[in-house]
């Protein structure tokens, strides 16, 4: 046979081989654009997540690789969680083996709800206990090894939206390798996420956000035994990170100048969690830092007014050149420990918490041009922040103004105070005579 009929059969067998494989794929196509296998994938979808899923289409599609493509998602909890379009690539080297594995995930214009969110967590923990006594295995090579986020937009629980887009890669364990984040738009826009994983169970983080940074390390610890604890520890630095822009709802001028407390905020910061499930590690999260907020104001209290008023004092502000500390987090409780301000004739100490709803609790001891301190009690909330006299405090004012009305205000709320406290204290108990020794 010559050369140029062996190159003919050739061309006419490709070309064969071409139709068969275009033929497949367009019926494979037909089939998983049916209502059938779409009504497989939302009954199989719904007993995986223990909460209904809706899809509007399924399909193929091949650019810039072979993807399953799931269109107009909704796991329909309370608040639903919608996705305009999902992108699956299998892993084909998992293929080859015979073992179903996902090799990208692709999420586009994404609506999740933190509300939405809690309540699938919440459905899956029920699945999984149902589950514990048949299990099929780990299920870690149905993780994708790269997870991309195009305009996801996430709503806290107040309401209040971002849009993010996201990348991040695991490795053969699940375990992240890189991950890049990026706020496009809402509270903290322009906030800026790099975690990059070391030679071991160690992640380095970079955090660019409100026009200062959070670097440092992150380890992971893992149980010792089966059904053990994994640990979680930390070791955090901030610098020049303006605390108005960290806490406002809003990049608005307008919602920061509403903020509790303005400055440039450096802190160093020690985490650590203990768990027995990885997932928990976020929930049993607790955190110690000291930190300095420089050139700050605290606005909603006006804590030269309230030592010379000797009253109530709600609204106003206090300039301050420095506010140091200690914060101290469990879980969405904070308590704020040997508070020291400063500022000009003005000086405070005290010791502060904050109640998972916001609350206030406290006392600060301010003193104006060296005098004895007045003791002040902090309450209200954060939103709405209030200080004034304790109840020692308003006896010995009393006193002061009736003895020497205005100049005597603020000596008789100061030993009115110390009065309080000297009251407050139980009383010491009494020493029991020595038996051993005569009367």
């Amino acid at each position: 046979m010559s050369s140029v009929r062996w190159r003919r059969w050739l061309l006419i067998a490709g070309s064969l081989l071409l139709l068969l494989l275009a033929a497949a794929v367009l019926a494979l196509q037909r089939w998983i654009s049916t209502d059938e296998f779409r009504h497989r994938v939302e009954r199989e979808a719904t007993a995986a997540l223990g909460v209904p899923l809706r899809l509007e289409r399924v399909g193929l599609a091949f650019w810039p690789l072979p993807a399953v493509v799931l269109e107009g998602v909704q796991v329909r909890t309370r608040q639903p969680l919608k996705a305009e379009r999902i992108e699956l690539r299998p892993a084909w080297g998992s293929l080859m083996f015979g073992r179903m594995g996902l090799s990208t995930l692709v999420v586009r214009q994404a609506m999740l709800s933190q509300q939405g969110i809690d309540a699938l967590l919440l459905s899956l923990q029920r699945v999984r206990q149902r589950e514990q006594a048949q299990p099929d295995g780990d299920g870690l090579h149905l993780l994708p090894r790269r997870t991309v986020l195009e305009e996801l937009s996430w709503v806290d629980s107040k309401g209040q939206a971002v849009v993010i887009t996201a990348e991040a890669r695991l490795d053969s364990l699940a375990l992240p390798e890189q991950v890049d984040v990026l706020v496009v738009q809402g509270r903290l826009q322009g906030t800026q996420l790099v975690l990059r994983r070391g030679t071991g169970l160690d992640w380095d983080l970079l955090l660019q956000v409100a026009g200062g940074t959070v670097r440092g390390r992150i380890e992971l610890q893992p149980a010792a035994q089966p059904g053990g604890e994994f640990a979680l520890r930390g070791q955090l630095q901030t610098r020049e990170v303006e605390v108005s822009r960290l806490t406002a709802p809003a990049p608005t001028e307008a919602a920061r100048a509403a903020q509790l407390l303005s400055g440039r905020l450096e802190a160093g910061t020690t985490l650590s969690a203990r768990a027995r499930q990885p997932s928990a590690l976020l929930d049993a999260l607790q955190t110690e830092s000291k930190f300095t907020v420089r050139q700050g104001v605290l606005n909603g209290i006006d804590l030269i007014k309230a030592v010379q008023t000797a009253g109530v004092s709600r609204g106003g502000k206090t300039s301050l050149d420095a506010l140091s500390g200690q914060v101290r987090t469990r879980g969405k409780a904070v308590e704020l420990q040997n508070l020291a301000a400063s500022s000009g004739a003005l000086s405070a100490t005290g010791q502060v918490s904050i109640s998972p709803a916001r609350e206030l609790a406290g006392r600060v001891s301010v003193e104006l041009g060296g005098a004895v301190g007045v003791p002040l009690a902090v309450g209200g909330t954060l939103d709405q922040p209030e200080v004034n006299l304790t109840t020692g405090a308003r006896i010995g004012a009393a006193l002061g103004t009736l003895l020497m009305p205005g100049v005597g205000t603020g000596a008789g709320a100061s030993v009115g105070g110390k009065l309080g406290e000297l009251f407050s204290r139980p009383p010491a108990r009494e020493a029991k005579p020595d038996a051993s020794q005569s009367p």
